[in-house]
């Protein structure tokens, strides 16, 4: 039976923080973040988003009534969730108006969440066939405002939808992955601002990825020149280079052009929405899907899913017949061509608007949010969301009036 990606789809907020400015504002080189760390621009969430809405966002651009009926599984990786207790896929199944007769669970490993989920997504496939499962990466990355991790920030999330027979990517061969309790990046619970070493992490992701590789290629009996790219996990678009380059030199010169050429076109999303967790790989593998015109089906490609503390692997999927059309690059390319550049003073002033963390009450304006699904408050210590397509009014935690 073949298992894969049959839609995917990824949404970001409507606002975005040009990188030069915030270098300027900063007293850096501008290229320390476009070329350094190769970043553009960075997704603005307001507070009216949250790592709910941007999943729903993302899952409501791709599902139609068929997927809806057939999810009976929806799977939540995210590092950012809003709730110790409940998991952030029971309000998008709720949001989205997915079968009742579904489960519903958050995933949480750092930045490898999503991929746990697919791995899990596939099990459940296998079993039931005719099922369908929908697979959510969502966060918003906060560093804090003047720390060293600001320049990679993001807000943004992807869906996808894992069924039998899809009609994106079959994934295909052995999974190869390795675990260590590292102190690379991580958030304590009293925190909502994440703590990183970022020299050591840079190098965690390096030797775990090229660990994965070694042992992918004994599995799977497969070396570089079988892949037409790879995509990796971006919490900054020069991060995957990084690790390329550690095993590029195995490969013939026409190969390494080719990877390396074909990295960069899997960058293009990544550098304009910022780091997002844990659909940072799959904003990868879309950003390469849409952008490179000439890529043949049947093409194999290689992804790197990587989450602090930390969990690395390396997995792959071959492009099913006529994918292309199973796309929804004309919606993404809508997405980027209407958001709106805010300045850097308005970018501080949005970070310090934060909930508030002592169970009061607070109603917020959707009206200056243009996307269909928003955070409109909280009252008795519940979000309250919307979904403004269906016109339903300010809605409690779990309530489906």
């Amino acid at each position: 039976m073949e298992i894969g990606i049959d839609k995917i789809g990824f949404y970001a907020p409507h606002m975005y923080l040009d990188m030069n400015k915030l270098a300027v504002e900063r007293n850096v080189e501008p290229e320390k973040f476009t070329i350094g760390i190769g970043q553009e621009k960075m997704a603005i969430a307001p507070i009216t988003q949250d790592s709910v809405t941007l999943a729903a966002n993302a899952a409501l651009n791709i599902l139609d009534e068929e997927d809806k009926e057939k999810i009976d599984f929806v799977l939540f990786g995210t590092e950012t969730g809003i709730d110790h207790s409940k998991s952030g896929a029971v309000y998008v199944h709720r949001l989205l108006g997915i079968n009742p007769n579904a489960r519903a669970v958050e995933v949480k490993q750092a930045c490898y969440g999503a991929t746990a989920a697919i791995q899990m997504a596939k099990g459940h496939i296998a079993l039931n066939p005719e099922s369908k499962v929908l697979v959510l990466g969502s966060d918003i990355a906060r560093y804090g405002l003047k720390t060293g991790g600001e320049a990679t920030q993001g807000a943004g999330a992807v869906a996808m939808v894992i069924s039998a027979e899809p009609r994106v990517m079959r994934f295909e061969g052995p999974s190869a992955f390795y675990s260590d309790d590292i102190m690379d990046f991580w958030r304590p619970v009293y925190s909502d601002k994440a703590m990183v070493d970022g020299k050591f992490s840079n190098e965690q992701y390096i030797s775990f990825f090229t660990k994965v590789w070694k042992q992918y290629k004994e599995k799977a009996g497969l070396s570089l020149e079988d892949f037409e790219a790879i995509c990796f996990h971006l919490p900054y678009t020069k991060m995957g280079k990084k690790a390329l380059r550690a095993v590029i030199e195995e490969a013939s010169q026409s190969v390494q052009e080719r990877l390396m050429d074909n990295y960069q076109v899997s960058t293009e999303y990544n550098r304009n929405v910022g780091n997002i967790y844990t659909g940072s790989l799959y904003l990868s593998l879309l950003s390469l899907l849409e952008e490179k015109e000439d890529l043949a089906d049947g093409s194999l490609i290689g992804l790197f899913s990587y989450g602090s503390g930390a969990v690395g692997e390396f997995f792959a999927g071959r492009l099913q017949p006529n994918y292309r059309d199973h796309l929804f690059t004309e919606k993404h390319d809508e997405l980027f061509g209407t958001r709106k550049e805010i300045s850097v003073e308005e970018y501080e002033n949005m970070f310090e608007e934060t909930l508030p963390s002592d169970g009061s009450s607070i109603e917020l304006d959707i009206d200056a949010d243009p996307a269909p699904i928003c955070l409109s408050g909280i009252k008795e210590h519940s979000r309250q969301y919307v979904n403004k397509q269906r016109d339903v009014s300010t809605l409690s935690g779990g309530d489906s009036r």
